[in-house]
């Protein structure tokens, strides 16, 4: 079933543990969406500038910057959106957004399932004192209940304190290592996508704040985008950091993410 795609700029970095610039990113990747150096049709040949399939919702604005009132204020503005039947696609950010973004999803969709690319697992009960850090968003969705299945892919960083936690959770991880381009991936009931792009090797996405070689390539990515097998029902794109970007090249891997998700979210495949 067809429905509009809400584009929503997610525009904070202040639970990012390393460097800032993250907040910088959803206009960055707007940019490279609209650049003249390409088109606006998706891979799969959905026409994005055609009425109707998405709008840019613009930037969730903050009366405080109070970490929980930030979570709180993602999580209703993200609610709002699929109250008014539309799909949302989210652009952080650090990776903290997600914990309110797919909650909201969660307590809208039924046995709701994550598929997660990052090369880290980001399921830290607590990291430095801060429960809303970038690398905690996955513990506390587990931690509420709502999550049917996690699948991570491209984990190349787990330490024993995370796998422990993922034991506890019944997290599915497929490490880097382990990764092969033949798997099928495949989910019953709806999908939330949620890729960090440091889940690219850093040859494919060096605008990041964690560089981790050994991960995977664009096209890999691309390939999962269009080819798990599931609702996907919505989406964000998190940790683009433009201040160690190379010429707009991170955000226009972004971009391209963007534009195939849009278009898988609107057919509603």
């Amino acid at each position: 079933m067809q429905k509009e795609v809400a584009l929503v700029g997610v525009p904070i970095d202040h639970n990012s543990s390393f460097l800032q610039g993250p907040a910088l990113a959803p206009n960055r990747i707007r940019e490279a969406i609209w650049r003249e150096s390409t088109n606006m049709w998706s891979e799969t040949g959905v026409d994005l500038s055609a009425a109707g399939v998405w709008t840019d919702a613009g930037d969730i604005q903050f009366g405080s910057m109070d970490r929980a009132a930030v979570s709180e204020a993602i999580r209703t503005h993200t609610k709002t959106l699929i109250g008014e039947g539309r799909r949302v696609l989210s652009l952080g950010g650090d990776h903290s957004v997600s914990y309110p973004l797919i909650d909201a999803h969660a307590q809208n969709y039924d046995g709701l399932n994550i598929l997660h690319i990052d090369a880290h697992a980001d399921l830290y009960e607590d990291f430095d004192d801060n429960p809303f850090s970038h690398a905690s968003p996955f513990a506390r969705l587990m931690e509420t209940g709502r999550i049917s299945r996690l699948l991570q892919l491209g984990i190349r960083t787990l330490n024993g304190h995370q796998r422990e936690v993922a034991a506890k959770h019944g997290v599915e991880i497929i490490g880097m290592k382990d990764w092969d381009d033949a798997t099928d991936i495949g989910f019953d009931g709806p999908v939330y996508m949620s890729i960090d792009l440091d889940g690219l090797d850093p040859a494919f996405a060096p605008g990041v704040s964690h560089h981790e070689p050994g991960g995977f390539s664009t096209r890999q990515v691309l390939n999962l985008i269009h080819n798990f097998k599931g609702a996907l029902v919505g989406a964000d794109i998190v940790e683009l950091n433009p201040h160690r970007d190379i010429n707009g090249m991170t955000a226009m891997v972004a971009a391209r993410f963007a534009k195939e998700i849009i278009a898988r979210l609107h057919k509603g495949a």
